[in-house]
């Protein structure tokens, strides 16, 4: 009730001072709404809504897949850590646009080039939880269990997964995030469709009311697969409870 309750009073500041201070750029929250009902009648939302899905859900599921698996493995061996860590560090304080011009020389203007954005873009930060969650597993657990004669495997599934689910779907929720702003950023600068598309046509035009109804579609996007995942995070560990 109170983040409904929160997102109301929200939205009744924005029309309150939207229509006060009657800023071309900062219209009321009914022009917005008005606008953003105007394109789903005239079918420009729909196309390119489905568009940007596609190249989310490629890009960060195969960033959450092999994100996975190599966190683990440089979680688990010191060597392979020492290996990539150091790229690992590179790619994180990078930002994931600036390789927007080598995927546009390799793919040109196609779903390729988008979807290479998303997984950079969230690749690096699901290695990194998953790894963090790996290492922060009680080392005692590890013992006790190869004590009793436990197999790699039986250690893997029972112990180290179990333990490291936090940190990993922390890891997938910062993920999906990440994979949002790469969507929305690759789509303005070089894709010709997708909701970012859309964000730099209304925005060179100065149609501020389309831009933040684009932009709200977004923002409710990132919200719904975060709480996705969020949702499969409480299922997954519910034995913590």
């Amino acid at each position: 009730m109170a983040p409904i309750m929160a997102l109301v009073l929200g939205l009744a500041a924005w029309e309150f001072f939207g229509r006060l201070c009657d800023f071309a750029f900062m219209p009321p929250f009914s022009k917005v709404f008005t606008a953003g009902c105007e394109l789903v009648r005239q079918g420009k939302i729909l196309g390119d809504l489905l568009a940007s899905l596609v190249s989310l859900l490629i890009g960060f599921g195969l960033a959450a897949s092999s994100g996975v698996v190599i966190g683990t493995l440089m979680g688990c061996s010191r060597k392979i850590e020492y290996l990539f860590d150091v790229y690992l560090a590179v790619f994180l304080a990078s930002p994931s646009l600036i390789y927007g011009p080598v995927f546009f020389a390799l793919f040109g203007i196609s779903r390729l080039t988008q979807t290479a954005i998303v997984f950079m873009a969230s690749f690096f930060i699901v290695v990194a939880n998953t790894m963090a969650g790996i290492r922060s597993v009680n080392t005692e657990l590890v013992e006790m269990g190869r004590s009793f004669g436990a197999k790699r495997s039986q250690l893997f599934c029972k112990i180290l997964l179990p333990s490291s689910l936090p940190m990993i779907m922390a890891g997938l929720r910062m993920g999906m995030g990440r994979a949002v702003k790469g969507m929305v950023s690759g789509e303005m600068f070089i894709a010709l469709v997708g909701l970012g598309a859309l964000l730099r046509q209304y925005g060179g035009r100065f149609q501020a009311d389309r831009v933040l109804a684009i932009l709200s579609i977004i923002v409710l996007l990132a919200v719904f697969a975060t709480s996705l995942i969020q949702i499969l995070d409480r299922y997954l560990n519910r034995w913590r409870a």
